[in-house]
């Protein structure tokens, strides 16, 4: 699976942005799809991930109620909504695919995009 990361860029607090993941190649295996940033000096964090079949999806704390994660099965796609975003919110971020069905464990996702970054000035 090849996945290409768009839609970054750098916002003020309080503002939003839309995150893309496109994927293309082989997905038959894919279960889940999932976002995950890193930032400077700091580990690689689970931030949201959506089951492909389902639809069934799960964020992390420091994002429930400001980040929403969505597919579309037709276009090959998930999306991060990014409302409410905060300066701790800087870091780049990646989407990856998972053979695992709900896992938030950044070692059981095999493809990943090449990040992009988001920048929140405060």
């Amino acid at each position: 699976v090849q996945l290409q990361a768009s839609g970054g860029g750098l916002v003020q607090a309080g503002g939003s942005l839309r995150l893309s993941c496109a994927a293309s190649g082989r997905t038959l295996s894919t279960m889940s799809v999932g976002w995950f940033r890193q930032a400077p000096g700091k580990e690689r964090e689970f931030v949201a991930v959506i089951n492909w079949n389902s639809g069934s999806t799960y964020g992390a704390d420091s994002v429930k109620g400001r980040f929403t994660i969505s597919k579309d099965n037709a276009k090959k796609s998930v999306y991060l909504q990014m409302n409410s975003l905060k300066p701790e919110d800087t870091a780049v971020y990646y989407c990856a695919t998972s053979p695992v069905y709900g896992s938030i464990w950044y070692r059981d996702f095999d493809s990943w995009g090449q990040g992009t970054q988001v920048t929140v000035s405060s």
